[in-house]
């Protein structure tokens, strides 16, 4: 990003912290230059700016990042996923991991569904429906004693909070002890 491309952002809006995260960050409003990068990453694979937002995103976190001990995303469907060549949350979270020095591990898988773009917001409230994804120190009959974990969650944009909010709880169903997310942005 060029420095006059930077001073145009904005910080996010305020947003309470969804049902069943510890915290949530988010270091830009989804409008001008931010809403353009995120677009062109998640629509266009354009992946260029996916470190800065990263970095970024890693930035906002401040001192709550020394307690991650994972980093996932919500995943987006697995026929989007087809269709893109790529799941762009996941992009972002394999970034902020590699910042972070942490691993980078698939926690939720996302149940098909409609898609919330272009839903409006009483649509978008119930939030898409996940599934934790086993880990591989759980095993079918003889399940290894676990150590909880603290997870971070990474998701592009936040609209209503309902994506975190669900991923959260099935990562805490799935043995997450604390749940942080963080977003690239928050629509106004």
């Amino acid at each position: 990003m060029c420095p006059a491309c930077t001073a145009t952002t904005r910080p996010a809006p305020a947003l309470a912290v969804p049902a069943g995260l510890d915290a949530l960050s988010v270091p830009f409003a989804y409008e001008g230059v931010v809403r353009e990068l995120v677009a062109r990453a998640k629509y266009r694979n354009r992946q260029a700016a996916l470190g800065w937002l990263a970095h970024e995103m890693t930035r906002a976190l401040g001192p709550d990042a020394a307690a991650i001990d994972v980093v996932t995303w919500a995943p987006t469907t697995a026929r989007r996923k087809r269709q893109r060549g790529f799941d762009q949350a996941e992009l972002l979270a394999t970034c902020i991991a590699s910042e972070l020095r942490l691993p980078v591990r698939a926690r939720l898988r996302r149940v098909a569904g409609r898609a919330q773009t272009g839903e409006n917001r009483a649509a978008r409230a119930e939030g898409p429906q996940f599934v934790p994804v086993r880990r591989r120190d759980q095993v079918e009959h003889h399940p290894v004693a676990q150590r909880p974990e603290s997870v971070l969650v990474v998701d592009d944009v936040i609209t209503t909070g309902a994506t975190m909010s669900r991923a959260a709880r099935e990562l805490r169903n799935g043995g997450a002890h604390r749940v942080l997310g963080v977003a690239a942005a928050r629509k106004p």
